[in-house]
């Protein structure tokens, strides 16, 4: 069993002056690249700009100082915005911190009873079906502030905000649509022209676009427009809570635990990929949570590993814990010293760089490739958690998902188990010869209920090569059906059993039943012994 142990401590072992200095540029680039991504999700979260700040400072540098992964760079992501927006709206920013609380100590249990495994359980199907439905939430929100329109009321739902951009199209302003198209030009053509790749174009979109509207004093609203801008360090402090108002924001903290530990455990698996390490999946559940909790206490929002920013390290050298800390304390002296300056950012780029980060998160061409390669039932079960996230929200979709998924697997198992009579073996007429395939489970067992009613013979061979596993419904089944020959005399014999039904078969008390002779190793042994 894999031991709790920060990925930093193996790391420190045989570090070196020059790893230092590669992680000392990598840690520098990637807060860069996550100065702008924090302050647009943090607005996207329907928070303060500050608040992405604080989360990317305390949430990272914890998560890198003790998680399981060399390279993981966590922060703020946009698969928390629209849940931290509802969060928010319903609960305030007193009860977001109390959730985002609770979900930290949800992943310190989770990683500490080592359930980091279980993210395989979780169906792709579902993970590209609800991020692809947060992307295109992400987007519809951010429409009113590329179009510069005007709202009537604050709309929290999707559909809400769909409407509401309907009936407000009239006040478009057309001076913050040319600032946003200008942005969005900057973001898509600056990363192809060659000597600019290692230049994060949302930096260069921020610094043209800021300085224009300021220049010529455009009708542009910017963050100081809309928001207080606060360069002073969060105060440590835990908001007051009641039993009522623990129960009001649990099923948050769950969401927010869970979608944490998908998406941080999957950003591990793509960075394993990419520097040929393995993650220490606990580990890095518990550092998530004590990352979130200490982001939460500080004044921060959820956050989790970040696959963007994590790849960005890995591609300028990072490979130890150290960049993610030094990303951290890059933004802590941003935040002193320049976050006055963010008062000037135009809303219209705010919302461009977050339809990019829409697009990017959206794995459009995975939606795709599942719609083109997959059964029906894969389709169905993409469509409708993509439908559900969007309409209604994450928790209700991963639910319906996960459940829908589960039991057109259990069909799906339950049309691979057959019983058929083989005719295929030379036995005289009063032997039976049947092969039983697949998974005996309760999805399945009432098929078995056939060799029961065998008629005119005086031995039933069963060949069980391709029974994988029986559970307990099944095993109820097969007594069923040793009673039903026993009581017309005549004998069972299985053959080929495997070692899982072998082992419920001895510990159900059926194998000695049956009676140790009755059993063997194939099916043409036991056809020779007749």
């Amino acid at each position: 069993m894999e031991k709790l142990q920060p990925k930093l401590i193996a790391c420190l072992k045989d570090y070196s002056g020059g790893q230092l200095a590669r992680d000392i540029v990598a840690g520098v680039i990637v807060a860069i690249i996550a100065l702008p991504l924090s302050i647009a999700l943090a607005l996207a979260s329907g928070v303060g700009p500050e608040q992405g700040l604080y989360t990317a400072i305390f949430a990272g540098f914890v998560i890198s100082l003790l998680g399981g992964s060399r390279v993981q760079i966590a922060g703020p992501t946009a698969a928390f915005a629209t849940i931290v927006a509802g969060v928010v709206a319903t609960n305030g920013f007193e009860g977001l911190v109390l959730a985002t609380v609770m979900a930290g100590i949800l992943l310190v249990i989770m990683g500490l009873l080592r359930l980091g495994s279980l993210i395989r359980f979780i169906p792709r199907t579902i993970t590209v079906g609800f991020t692809a439905g947060i992307a295109v939430t992400i987007a519809i929100g951010q429409v009113k502030d590329f179009l510069g329109l005007t709202f009537t009321h604050a709309p929290v739902e999707t559909v809400e905000k769909i409407e509401a951009i309907g009936a407000s199209i009239g006040t478009m302003n057309p001076t913050a649509l040319l600032v946003g198209l200008l942005a969005l030009a900057i973001l898509i053509i600056v990363p192809k022209i060659p000597g600019f790749k290692r230049v994060p174009p949302s930096l260069i979109a921020i610094l043209v676009c800021a300085f224009l509207v300021e220049l010529c004093q455009l009708n542009v609203n910017t963050i100081g427009d809309l928001y207080t801008v606060s360069s002073a360090l969060p105060k440590p402090s835990l908001p007051g809570f009641s039993l009522s108002t623990l129960m009001t924001v649990l099923p948050d903290a769950v969401t927010i635990a869970v979608l944490a530990a998908v998406e941080s455990l999957l950003s591990c698996v793509v960075a394993d990929g990419m520097i040929g390490d393995k993650h220490n999946s606990n580990m890095e559940l518990v550092a998530q949570g004590a990352g979130n909790i200490c982001s939460a206490i500080f004044g921060g929002i959820p956050a989790t590993g970040a696959i963007a920013r994590t790849a960005a390290n890995v591609k300028n050298g990072g490979r130890s814990p150290v960049s993610g800390m030094v990303h951290a304390i890059v933004l802590l002296l941003v935040l002193v010293l320049l976050m006055p300056y963010a008062s000037l950012i135009p809303m219209p780029v705010i919302a461009a760089i977050l339809f990019m980060v829409a697009y990017n998160m959206s794995e459009w061409r995975a939606f795709v490739g599942i719609c083109k390669e997959s059964p029906k039932s894969d389709i169905f079960v993409l469509v409708l958690t993509f439908a559900l996230t969007v309409i209604f929200d994450l928790v209700v979709a991963i639910i319906v998902g996960f459940l829908l998924t589960v039991i057109l697997f259990m069909k799906r198992m339950a049309d691979e188990t057959k019983v058929v009579r083989r005719e295929d073996v030379n036995v005289p007429a009063t032997v039976a010869v049947y092969r039983l395939s697949g998974p005996l489970f309760f999805g399945a067992a009432e098929k078995i209920a056939i060799l029961g009613q065998t008629e005119k013979v005086e031995t039933v061979i069963v060949s069980m090569e391709s029974v994988t596993a029986i559970d307990a419904t099944g095993m109820h089944q097969l007594k069923a059906v040793y009673k039903a020959l026993q009581k017309k005399n005549i004998p069972l014999i299985l053959a080929g059993v495997q070692d899982q039904p072998l082992k419920m078969l001895q510990k159900a008390g059926l194998y000695a039943e049956i009676g140790a002779a009755n059993y063997y190793e194939t099916t043409e042994k036991a056809v020779e012994t007749l």
